[in-house]
């Protein structure tokens, strides 16, 4: 039996865990799939010594942290700058990829219309590289918001209504308003939001944040992280068997 599994921290909830224990079972792969919930990145090591893994997803808050743990980065993972899927040949070395900006990419492109022309994307971590990465792909220009301004980023302080009016397309990539807390949403000004907007909610548990809601009141379409989950679970998936 192959062992798969997902690296990150208070991962008691994982999408993965349940869509690929699911899939194994479904098409009867010989395989199994569990968390390795570590405190401390500095505690992967120690999987490889009590277990023989095939593959692993990375997920937050360690997407960025994992990276001088491996031994190879894929172009895209490198030009990203945060792992989510990790291959380990028959030698044990391990190779990072990215296939978040893969199901970003492809759960997003067929809602985007001629006005989706410019985009906010909510927060600096590990998923929003990969957002921004496949923000280039699909030619939208982009802005970072985070707690705190920078070079390339505006504080929450610093956003107005005429930004968020002018931004037709907003993603919020911060775990804000994920269960149980669920009230919790990015403190952005609602009130620029239009039935023209987009608001992409990286979050999946709950099914419809608060800030999925409160857009949703205001006319925008919104859309969830669950497709886009699904989509870099297979991407995952060809990888390790490739």
């Amino acid at each position: 039996m192959r062992t798969f599994g997902l690296v990150g921290k208070d991962i008691d909830y994982s999408f993965s865990r349940n869509y690929f224990s699911k899939k194994f079972s479904n098409k009867n792969i010989d395989a199994r799939y569990i968390n390795f919930d570590l405190e401390s990145i500095n505690q992967f090591p120690e999987i490889f010594k009590t277990t023989q893994v095939s593959g692993l997803n990375v997920t937050i808050p360690y997407k960025e942290k994992v990276i001088p743990f491996l031994d190879h980065l894929d172009s895209e993972a490198q030009k990203i700058g945060a792992v989510n899927t990790i291959k380990i040949s028959k030698n044990g070395e391990l190779t990072g990829y990215n296939t978040d900006h893969f199901g970003f990419k492809k759960s997003l492109e067929n809602h985007l219309e001629s006005f989706h022309n410019s985009a906010l994307i909510l927060g600096t971590g590990g998923a929003s590289k990969a957002v921004a990465y496949a923000l280039d792909k699909l030619s939208v220009p982009y802005q970072f918001i985070s707690r705190n301004s920078s070079e390339n980023t505006l504080s929450y302080s610093e956003l107005s209504i005429e930004l968020i009016s002018h931004n037709k397309l907003v993603i919020n990539t911060t775990p804000l308003g994920t269960s149980p807390e669920t009230e919790r949403y990015p403190d952005i000004p609602l009130e620029g939001i239009s039935s023209q907007h987009i608001i992409f909610d990286l979050i999946y548990n709950p099914e419809e944040t608060r800030l999925m809601k409160l857009a949703s009141e205001r006319g925008a379409k919104t859309l969830n992280g669950y497709r886009m989950l699904e989509l870099q679970a297979e991407k995952s998936w060809s990888i390790w068997n490739s």
